[in-house]
């Protein structure tokens, strides 16, 4: 099954944009008369699109955009000043206390500044992307696998890579078990939660993203006015709901990463 007809729909109309789609089908593609013929399980043949992609860009530029404008407001003068009205500035301005906040809590405040960048940046995608699901004529990024496995994929290797770079070799004890004799048991057992980390994350944010866009497409299709306002409150709720419990656990799994208690 095809996705939602969305707003670059139209980029077909064009020539170019045909062609490029082709050669991608062609290289990228799953099923005959592609450069990968097989088609196994979940990972059968699939209709191929780039909406996804381009939708990911879109909401990519926007945070540049915003990230560059922000920077312009802050470094002047009368920015020490709060505006009378509520506006773009404001919001970015509460969502990075609220995520700061959040990772206080769970990692302590000197990680917490620490790690804000990534973590952050993480929520402002993430949020922005599900956020399309609400708008008419756009999908979410985040209800394909391969938006999600990407984002998952990065925390899996920032993971690993903050642990080495507080603790060096010695982050990698704690694979091994307290006991040399309990090596061959633990060892396995700790790959196997690692690797099961980013399928996870990855499956969840997909899975609910998903099934909260075609709730709401649906009911768009059969009575578009009224009916769908309460399907989009609750699609609100979705959309932050899965923002937080994915950057929560990236929280969690770098805190555990980092601590020395763990490593002793």
């Amino acid at each position: 099954m095809g996705e939602h007809s969305t707003w670059f729909d139209f980029l077909n109309n064009f020539e170019g944009w045909q062609r490029l789609q082709a050669t991608l089908e062609h290289q990228l593609g799953r099923g005959p008369g592609t450069a990968r013929p097989w088609s196994v399980a979940m990972f059968a043949e699939t209709h191929f699109t780039l909406t996804h992609v381009l939708e990911a860009l879109l909401v990519a530029g926007f945070l540049i955009f915003s990230a560059f404008a922000f920077r312009g407001i802050a470094a002047r003068k009368e920015a020490v000043v709060p505006p009378k009205r509520f506006t773009m500035m404001n919001l970015f301005e509460m969502f990075c206390d609220g995520v700061l906040a959040t990772m206080e809590g769970v990692m302590g405040k000197k990680n917490a500044i620490k790690y804000l960048p990534f973590i952050g940046s993480l929520a402002f995608f993430i949020f922005f992307c599900n956020f399309l699901a609400l708008i008419p004529g756009f999908a979410p990024p985040t209800d394909t696998l391969k938006t999600n496995l990407a984002l998952a994929v990065l925390v899996f290797l920032a993971t690993h890579y903050f642990g080495f770079k507080e603790h060096g070799v010695k982050y990698f004890k704690h694979f091994l078990g307290p006991i040399p004799w309990l090596i061959p048991l633990m060892l396995p057992i700790e790959l196997i939660s690692h690797i099961a980390r980013p399928v996870s994350l990855s499956m969840r944010l997909m899975g609910n993203m998903a099934s909260d866009h075609k709730v709401v497409a649906s009911f768009f299709a059969l009575v578009p006015i009224l009916v769908p306002v309460p399907f989009l409150v609750l699609g609100m709720m979705v959309v932050v709901v899965q923002t937080l419990v994915f950057c929560l656990l990236s929280m969690v799994y770098i805190s555990m990463a980092v601590a020395h208690e763990e490593h002793h």
